[in-house]
């Protein structure tokens, strides 16, 4: 069951998702007896901003995170959490070998216009 769920997902497309996270805010906030004011103001956004959302026409990440918050559905993000146990040792190590950056191709760092000489 768990495999069609992530299917559908992945399968959806971006408008579609952002649809689904609006509805789900609207949802949510009905639940709670609550009006799209009372929750954008709770958030520190406007209420515009939270019409949009909730329509699925786009926000910010952060205006989202926020709704989340004045709604008490933080919760979410437990998903998100990175769950590894090491040991000190090991954390050590892996810090000093996580990437700070992106690298460069080998291949377009070399390539140079040629030369009609």
């Amino acid at each position: 069951m768990m495999e069609k769920s992530i299917k559908y997902w992945h399968a959806m497309s971006d408008p579609a998702l952002l649809e689904q996270l609006g509805e789900f805010v609207k949802q949510t906030r009905l639940q709670q007896n609550k009006t799209q004011q009372q929750v954008a103001t709770a958030a520190g956004i406007n209420r515009s901003t939270m019409v949009q959302i909730e329509k699925g026409a786009g926000g910010t990440l952060l205006s989202f995170i926020q709704i989340l918050r004045a709604l008490e559905q933080l919760q979410i993000f437990e998903h998100f959490e990175i769950k590894q146990q090491f040991s000190p040792l090991q954390l050590a190590k892996l810090e000093q070998n996580k990437r700070q950056r992106a690298s460069t191709k080998k291949d377009s760092q070399n390539k140079k216009p040629k030369s009609d000489w």
